[in-house]
């Protein structure tokens, strides 16, 4: 019996739910053998009691069939994820927590990461959803590989297409390859607020929500229908990128909303041919804005052949390839936001009532007491008064 017999035995374990075996995902280490006697630790990212039942019954049976007489796995698990205590409105109250991923321009990477993260969470053996609120650019259906798949429909409510053991929704589920959306901010608003109301989602741990690029009426409608427990910037390290990023954050602190860090995107390039990373386009030009706004750069994710590729095709490199560089940083960035989910909910959770409406039902900001003391100025077609109240 040797370690490589072992390693070949548990090679044919699969991790529950996924395609790749915990050998792949690199679960397995300090592996231990006195004669046919075999004891190794398995460190799984799941807190279910039967994800790490299943991987011990499994375990034990593959290296015994390899010619050993006693196994002895160890398993090395999380604890299970702690209930939300969020307060405040709340449309979708069977989802625990929710994490809103920004960014203050488009073409950064943030349905991107925001995919690659959902999935990344999903492999702690958390229940996740993924809301595509990018209502304008819905792209990731495409990138979750269901991009000709319609939802069901169950009395008046959709349920959510299943992809990578996600639960997901995007208004590109909904309509028509190609079809232009020419609405205005109400309309945004009110869509947001039936993918929280009117989806059928399940009871889930989180619900990572893409939201679309900038900062208006989207976040704002977002921020007032739930809770959202922590939020997440995704910026490249260009100058450009960086400034409107800071907006990004700034708004994350005006709508009280914990920051769960900034995820680097672009940053540095692996060459497929050889593995080596080169600083094309800078790198780390993220961390004095991170301090500015009292976070941290919990990622910053190479430029990688095989991501967009596995965007393009529906194959989201963290699941189809968990042992690649970027895969690995998407990993210890869901591992973070996790953390720091479990972290706040254990100090009282989140509160949404300081960014709700304080107007009486059916009465405008604008009007009201509520605006600010100095007249706002007259809004042209399409533009907001300034006080908050969406009527565009």
């Amino acid at each position: 019996m040797t370690e490589e017999i072992v390693k070949s035995a548990l090679a044919k374990v699969m991790y529950p739910g996924f395609t790749k075996d915990i050998v792949t995902f690199g679960f397995v280490n300090n592996i231990e053998i006195t004669g046919t006697d075999v004891k190794f630790n398995v460190e799984i990212t799941s807190s279910a009691p039967e994800v790490a039942q299943q991987i011990v019954d499994e375990s034990i049976a593959a290296v015994k069939a390899a010619g050993a007489t006693s196994v002895a796995p160890i398993i090395k698990a999380p604890q299970m994820p702690r209930e939300s205590s969020s307060q405040g409105k709340n449309l979708t109250p069977q989802v625990k927590n929710f994490l809103m991923v920004s960014s203050g321009k488009g073409g950064v990477g943030k349905s991107t990461t925001s995919v690659n993260v959902a999935i990344a969470l999903a492999a702690q053996g958390l229940k996740v959803g993924l809301l595509d609120a990018d209502i304008y650019g819905p792209n990731i259906p495409r990138m979750m590989g269901v991009a000709d798949v319609k939802p069901e429909i169950n009395g008046n409510k959709v349920i959510p297409i299943k992809a990578y053991g996600i639960e997901m929704m995007s208004m590109g589920s909904l309509m028509e390859e190609g079809q232009s959306l020419l609405w205005r901010g109400a309309m945004i608003m009110k869509a947001i607020e039936q993918f929280l109301r009117d989806i059928l989602w399940s009871e889930l741990d989180i619900l990572v929500i893409d939201m679309p690029p900038g900062t208006g009426d989207a976040q704002l409608s977002l921020a007032q229908s739930i809770p959202v427990t922590v939020g997440l910037t995704v910026t490249t390290p260009q100058s450009v990128s960086l400034d409107d990023s800071r907006r990004s954050l700034n708004m994350f602190q005006k709508l009280n909303i914990p920051i769960a860090g900034i995820v680097e995107n672009m940053s540095g390039f692996i060459a497929p041919d050889t593995g080596v990373e080169y600083d094309i386009f800078g790198k780390g030009t993220s961390g004095p804005m991170a301090k500015e706004f009292d976070t941290k750069i919990i990622a910053e994710i190479p430029i990688e052949p095989s991501i967009r590729t596995g965007g393009d095709e529906g194959k989201p490199i963290t699941f189809v390839n968990p042992s690649s560089e970027s895969a690995k940083r998407y990993i210890a960035a869901a591992a973070s936001i996790w953390a720091q989910v479990e972290e706040i909910n254990a100090n009282g959770g989140v509160d949404n009532a300081s960014v709700q409406p304080n107007t009486p039902p059916g009465v405008s900001a604008c009007s009201t007491a509520a605006a600010p003391a100095k007249a706002a100025p007259a809004a042209s077609e399409g533009e907001s008064c300034g006080t908050g109240c969406g009527c565009h």
